[in-house]
């Protein structure tokens, strides 16, 4: 399984960004899939997830603001991030799951500052 995440950057607050995690393969096959970061000094933490079923979770702190999403004809997930603070600063990963087996693709910088 091969991850492939893109769409980081550097952005002000208050603006938008939209990262893509593309699979190798049909990403039904995966139990979930999810979107964490980590910013220097921090833990990796779970930002959003969303099983196969198209259940969601998020972290607290982006409720409202971010949303996963999955377009099963490009084998990618999307994370949606809108009204971005400066806490949001980190690598942002992508992870995959499928029962007890993790793959993870490279990080994307994000960066929100003026």
């Amino acid at each position: 399984v091969q991850l492939q995440a893109s769409g980081g950057g550097l952005v002000q607050p208050g603006g938008t960004l939209r990262l893509s995690c593309a699979a190798s393969g049909n990403i039904l096959r995966f139990n979930a899939m999810g979107w964490y970061r980590q910013a220097p000094g921090n833990q990796r933490e779970l930002v959003a997830s969303i099983t196969g079923d198209g259940n969601t979770n998020y972290v607290d702190s982006v409720k409202g603001r971010f949303a996963i999403s999955g377009d099963i004809a490009k084998n990618t997930v999307y994370l949606q991030m809108n009204s971005l603070k400066p806490e949001d600063t980190a690598v942002y990963y992508c992870k995959a799951q499928i029962y007890n087996l993790h793959y993870w693709g490279q990080g994307t910088q994000v960066t929100v500052s003026s």
